[in-house]
Parts: structure tokens; sequence; C-alpha cells
């Protein structure tokens, strides 16, 4: 694998955490998205929508090539990257905020950084491709590693999240990943659960004990369709609900597909608990 140029520092390592939330916006461009919103092969929607997003106060766009849903079917790198790159390239020049890859393929995320992305959103923790932590140490960009075992039982969420996701920051830092580089996401929805993803919004804040910044991913899950009983489609109040919830139990960032809506519930809920608006 080609040597990637090491980054200026993103807006990740410099932002002020404890102070506010961040919005991430979810940009997929594929066919099967679970939550009815992909945008493959169309990229004047993808650049609009980001502005949208963007100008309803995103703070980064995450962006996506391949379904992580249950029984998704594995895409190909090279049709991965078909969909992503132009996507990003055309992202890069369009908005001024940082764009993150969300993929689990090393090669997919060198040419989504050469392309304009500056961050690194890997759903298997780094751990899906040996090339991927080396890949980000030597780019030097940040990386988010999410948790995605089969957790059994109750009894064991926390403790198996929490030394698990350790497990993975060691191997992150092995790599060479600078510390200040590395956000953890428990997870939600992967091998979890409904009711465990809801103890886990509940016991959110014992995460904090891992010293680094938590990305929470609810929206639209499928944890919110169990107790609503809606679609994907129809979730954004419970969506509105766990954001609020992960805030108030220590979370730093949120991914969400609802960017406006979820933005004034982040900035109210925000004013309560850390006294900031």
């Amino acid at each position: 694998m080609a040597a990637t140029p090491a980054r200026s520092a993103t807006a990740l390592e410099t932002w002020e955490w404890g102070r506010r939330t961040y919005v991430m916006g979810i940009i997929n461009v594929t066919p099967d998205s679970f939550s009815g919103d992909g945008l493959a092969e169309q990229l004047d929607a993808v650049v609009e929508k980001a502005r949208a997003m963007v100008e309803a106060g995103a703070d980064l766009i995450d962006v996506g090539g391949e379904s992580t849903r249950p029984g998704h079917t594995p895409v190909p790198a090279e049709e991965e990257l078909r969909r992503v790159i132009p996507a990003i390239q055309a992202l890069a020049q369009a908005i001024p905020v940082p764009i993150s890859i969300d993929t689990s393929k090393a090669i997919v995320a060198e040419a989504a950084l050469e392309a304009g992305a500056s961050i690194i959103n890997d759903v298997r923790g780094l751990q899906g491709d040996p090339d991927m932590a080396p890949l980000a140490a030597r780019a030097g960009v940040p990386v988010i590693i999410m948790h995605d075992r089969k957790i059994e039982s109750a009894d064991r969420l926390i403790p198996d999240i929490v030394r698990e996701l350790a497990r993975r920051i060691e191997h992150a830092l092995s790599a060479g990943i600078a510390w200040e580089r590395i956000v953890i996401d428990p997870g939600f929805g992967f091998g979890k659960t409904p009711d465990l993803n809801l103890l886990l919004l509940r016991r959110l804040r014992e995460l904090t004990v891992l010293g680094r910044p938590i990305l929470v991913g609810t929206s639209r899950k499928s944890m919110i369709g169990q107790v609503l009983g809606t679609p994907p489609e129809d979730r954004l109040e419970g969506t509105a609900a766990t954001v609020a919830l992960a805030i108030a139990n220590g979370a730093d960032i949120v991914r969400v597909h609802d960017v406006p809506q979820i933005v004034r519930v982040v900035r109210m809920t925000d004013a309560v608990v850390r006294g900031r608006w």
C-alpha cells in the first residue's frame, strides 16, 4: 500500500471536549441503506444534502458506501470506491467542515483521504483490515473506533465493551495513532439486542473510564423501532430522545440522519446538561 502523506490536524483534535456536543451528519451513497436515505449515483443530491446539513449546524459529515445493517450484502472494495470517492471529492470542494469515511477497508480509507476526507470511521474498530491502523497512523488522521462484538448478557455489557474498546485503543496506540486522535463508539445495534442497547444508553457514562470522546449512533436504529413500532423513516422523536439521553450520559458526538431537528435537540440538551447555549 502506498504511503499517505501526513495531514494537518483536523477539527476533532482542536475541539473542546465537554464544552458542547458535536453533530455528525450521515451521507449514505448506497442503494440499500437501512434508513431508506441512500443516495447512490446521485452526486448532486449528495452535495445538496451535505450543504443543507452544514447550514443546519452539522460539525462534520460522514460518508459511507457499504450498508452495515443486519443481513447486509458485503460490497467489494472496487464498488465501495466507485460509490464514495466521487462523493468525497465533490464534498471536499463544497463544504467547510471535516469529512469522515465510514469504512472498514484500508484501501477505501486511503483513497478517501486522498480525495479529501480527514477522519476514518471504522465500524470494525481497526480489526477488520490489518492495514487500517498503520494507514491511520501514517496519515496522521483521527479514528473512530467502534465496538462490534456480540454481547451475551446484561451483566457483561459494560465490562465487555470497556475491555474490548480498551484493547482496540491499545492496538491503535501500538500502531502509532496518537491518543488525542482516538474517538470511541460503543456500537449501538452491533452485536446487541434492543434491550441491551437501551441498557447501554442508560449506562453510557461508565465508558468515560476509557478517557476518550464518545460518539453515539442511535439515529433511526431498530432499538427505537422496537419501542415505538415505527419504520426507520418515522423514528425522529425516538432518535431525539436517545440523543438527549446520550448527551446527559456523556456523549460528545452524535451521528444522525435528521440534522436540522437534532441540532435543536442538541442545543437544548447542552443548555441543560452543560449550561451552554
